[in-house]
Formats: structure tokens, C-alpha cells, sequence
């Protein structure tokens, strides 16, 4: 969120001065509130945190109504992670100031990472009636109407922010994920060159773009992509994970932990949102597999919801969990699992290594969209069962590969990996697992549903397979 400056709208009510990194020493000069206020901004812009968060606190105890402070410290709230604190401050200083275009869009952005996106929509649609040239505000807008399906109100949207500034590169990222979508990868192409030549290192666009030419059976194309990628950012594991993936050359027998870890980090405070708009499911999928595998939800089990992300499985496993365990990667994701308040540990680690350094550990282990990252599934399937107590269950979901002439699984342009059903049953069997494997919809992808297959798998009792 790009802060703006302006200036302050309570009279020069004096409050003790600031140093340079926004300190209040005792004994100094005093200043007006609307050399406190610009003094604080400009710690904020500076990163100087905690110093602006001080002052900010101080010239609202002398004026608790002052718009710029409850505004730019709602801002700096959200930058800190403290969102609710920043709805509710930002949304002070807009009773207060009602005609800030600016403010209205700043609280879109907080509301739409909290995943509140019809209130984020009218924040978006109050900052354009008030300024009808606030491009920022068109493409956030467009963001939501597509996250929403009402995708030719996002074109347009979209297409009216490149209209305004045309040299903003995240509207055109923006409207070739759109054309993506609906399956208008050429016209996509050109907007997402359009978006690099503007921001030549813009990886999010370099990667969508090598898979847009995939899709549209240039991969020599998506391969010089990827090339370039790695010639401007050597060693970049998001550029070798792309390049394996479209080359199907050098591909690794899983996801990298530093492709994981930094593809996760970079979009953890977004991920719900954006799994929204692809109708994500796997979550629940795997949910309904535990409540119709006889277990009684009786907070009796000890859980693990393995590679759990920001946590969406986690409130709905938790009614069986007497103990729930999250694991993951991604430090972001951890955090934003922390926010859901089901958790009694969660655990950064890969997650092979984890399940070999808890044998016998679990009643359930749950997995929706983890296993996806992963070729071979033997080594991690093995350590799940050791895992696993006599008796217990292990969900996860895969994305299935469908052709029949194709290998066993491999890896996809998008960079997840497909894997046979007959084949994770065999690796299931090997391991002393009997599975139970239905198919279903996962999600979305470019507009088209996602087949793969939710498993079930049982870990015999001693005596006996309990399932038999």
C-alpha cells in the first residue's frame, strides 16, 4: 500500500518534539501537530516503525480524532500485521475526512487481504466515484469483480486503470491473468510482455508468461522465457522450477524447499483470497473424507494436518483433535495459521523429514494440495504410514494424470505434479496402507475445473487390517 502524504487536519496543537528517527526526548522543542504528524509519515516511509507507531500514538492522545494520524497509523497497523486495528482506524479517519479517494482504496486493499471482498468492492467504487482518474483503485477493483465471476465488469475495470496510467505494469499482470482465465492466452501474451517491458523483473509475470506460451504450444518460447529469467536472477528457484517444468528437463523428484518456501511467503497474506476466486475445495474434500471414515468427533485423536499452509483445514479437522499439529515450509503461511486459533503447535519443517522423526505419533494425518509438490511419492507415503498409530488414517489430495499413455506422475507447466490413481494405490499397498480413493473437482485453472483424487488410506492394526 503506497503511502501518500497530505497534510494534517487538526490545528498546531503543540506535542513534544521529535528527533530524526521519531523519538519524543524530553526537554526539547515542542511541535505542532502538523510537524509531529509529517515527522511520523516520513519515519513510516523510512521503515522507522516503531519510532512512527510512537508518535502516531502520542498526537492521538492529544487528539484523538486527528484524520491523517488514525489514517497513516490504520496504514502503518496493517503494516505491522495488526489488520482489524487498521479497518477500524482507517475507517475512523474516513468519518472524519469522508472525501480522501486515497483512503477509501487503502482501506479496499486492508479489507480485501482479509478477505471482506464486497466491503472491499464498495471502498474500491466510493475512491473512483470521488476521483474517477484513480487507477489503483480501478485495478484492485477488477482484482475483485473477477474473484467475484463478474468478469467483463474486471475487463473493463482493468482495461480503464491501463487507460489512466498506462505505465503502471501490475494493470496489464492483472488483465492477462483475466484473459488467462477465460481462455484468451494469445490476447494474454501481449500483456504480460507489455507488463515486463515495463518491469523487466517482474517474476510473477515472467512466470505466467512461460506458462501461457505452454498453453498455447510454444514451449520453445516459454523455455527462452525462463532462460532469461535465470540469466538476469542465477540460481533463482522459481525460474529452475519453471524451467523444469516447461522443459521437462533437470526436473526434480519434488518442489524445492526453496521454491516452496519462497513462492508461499510471497503470497501468504493473499492466499485465501486467491484461492477464492479459484473455487479452491480441497480443504473441504478432505474434511468430509474424516467425518465419513467413522471416527467419532470427539476432540479424542491426535492430528496432523500436514503441509497445512495458512491453515484452511485446520478448523475443520479440529472437532477430532484432541491434540492438532500444522507443518509447514512457509513462515508466512505458519503466521496466518496462527490467526485461526486451532492449532496447539505448528512446526516449520519439510515434511517427509518431520513424519520420519514422529513414528506412531498420529491417529490422522490430513494433506489437501501438498502431496502436488511432490514426483515420487514412495519416500513420503512411507514415512506417513511409520506416522501413522495402528489404526489410523491418512487424506490427502493429489492432482491426477488422466492421459493414458502418460508415466506414472510427472510435473506440469503450472510447476505441480500429476499422479496416476493406479499408481498411488501401488505406493499405497507397498507401505502397509489400504486406500480408498475417490475423484473429484479440486479447484480451477485458467477457468477449467481440476480433476484429481481424494485418498483414504488406512494403516493396518497389528492383528489385522481394520478395514477388512
Amino acid at each position: 500500500m503506497t503511502i501518500s502524504s497530505s497534510s494534517a487536519h487538526a490545528p498546531g496543537t503543540p506535542t513534544p518534539a521529535a528527533s530524526a528517527d521519531g523519538t519524543l526526548p524530553e526537554g526539547e522543542r515542542l511541535l505542532t501537530i502538523t510537524e509531529a504528524v509529517a515527522i511520523a509519515i516520513e519515519c513510516q516511509k523510512n521503515e522507522h516503525f516503531e519510532s512512527a507507531d510512537a508518535l502516531f500514538r502520542k498526537v492521538l492522545e492529544v487528539v484523538p480524532d486527528h484524520p491523517d494520524a488514525l489514517h497513516y497509523s490504520g496504514v502503518l497497523a496493517q503494516q505491522l500485521g495488526r489488520s482489524d486495528e487498521a479497518v477500524a482506524l482507517i475507517s475512523r479517519s474516513l468519518e472524519m475526512a469522508p472525501e480522501q479517494a486515497d483512503w477509501h482504496s487503502n482501506l479496499g486493499v486492508i479489507l480485501q487481504s482479509r478477505g471482506r471482498l464486497d466491503e472491499a468492492i464498495a471502498s474500491y467504487e466510493r475512491a473512483i466515484s470521488l476521483n474517477p482518474k484513480h487507477s489503483n483503485a480501478y485495478s484492485n477493483l477488477g482484482v475483485l469483480l473477477r474473484a467475484t465471476g463478474r468478469l467483463e465488469q474486471a475487463e473493463s475495470a482493468y482495461r480503464t486503470a491501463i487507460e489512466l496510467n498506462p505505465d503502471n505494469p501490475d494493470c496489464y499482470h492483472n488483465l492477462g491473468v483475466l484473459l488467462s482465465a477465460t481462455g484468451r492466452t494469445p490476447e494474454a501474451v501481449t500483456y504480460y510482455c507489455k507488463a515486463l517491458t515495463l518491469k523487466p523483473e517482474y517474476a510473477e509475470a515472467r512466470r505466467l508468461l512461460a506458462l501461457a506460451y505452454c498453453v498455447i504450444d510454444q514451449r520453445d518460447k516459454a523455455v527462452r522465457v525462463c532462460e532469461q529469467w535465470l540469466e538476469d536472477e542465477p540460481g533463482d528457484p522459481i525460474a529452475l522450477h519453471t524451467l523444469a517444468a516447461c522443459s521437462n528437463r533437470d526436473v526434480p523428484v519434488r518442489a524445492s524447499n526453496a521454491y516452496l518456501e519462497k513462492t508461499f511467503d510471497s503470497f501468504a497474506a493473499s492466499f485465501e483470497v486467491k484461492l477464492a476466486k479459484l473455487k479452491y475445495r480441497a480443504p473441504a474434500l478432505v474434511a468430509e473424507r474424516l467425518s465419513s471414515s467413522g471416527l467419532d468427533a470427539v476432540r479424542a485423536l491426535d492430528v496432523l494436518d500436514a503441509g497445512g499452509g495458512t491453515g484452511l483445514c485446520g478448523p475443520l479437522i479440529a472437532p477430532f483433535a484432541r491434540r492438532l499439529v500444522g507443518v509447514d515450509l512457509s513462515t508466512g503461511m505458519l503466521e496466518h495459521a496462527r490467526e485461526k486459533q486451532v492449532y496447539d503447535e505448528l512446526v516449520r519443517a519439510e515434511l517427509t523429514q518431520f513424519l520420519q522423526q514422529h513414528p506412531a505419533a498420529f491417529d490422522v494425518i490430513v494433506s489437501a494440495d501438498t502431496l502436488v509438490y511432490f514426483g515420487p511419492l514412495e519416500d513420503v507415503m512411507g514415512a506417513a504410514a511409520r506416522a501413522l498409530r495402528d489404526g489410523g488414517v491418512l487424506i490427502f489430495t493429489v492432482e491426477e494424470e488422466t492421459a493414458h499413455d502418460a508415466d506414472a506422475f510427472g510435473i506440469k507447466p503450472h510447476g505441480r505434479y500429476n499422479h496416476r490413481c493406479d499408481y498411488v494405490e501401488r505406493v499405497l499397498l507397498s507401505v502397509g496402507l489400504s486406500p480408498d480413493v475417490a475423484r473429484a473437482e479440486l479447484r480451477l485453472e485458467s477457468g477449467v475445473p481440476v480433476q484429481g483424487l481424494v485418498v483414504r488410506a488406512w494403516k493396518r492394526r497389528r492383528f489385522g487390517d481394520r478395514h477388512a
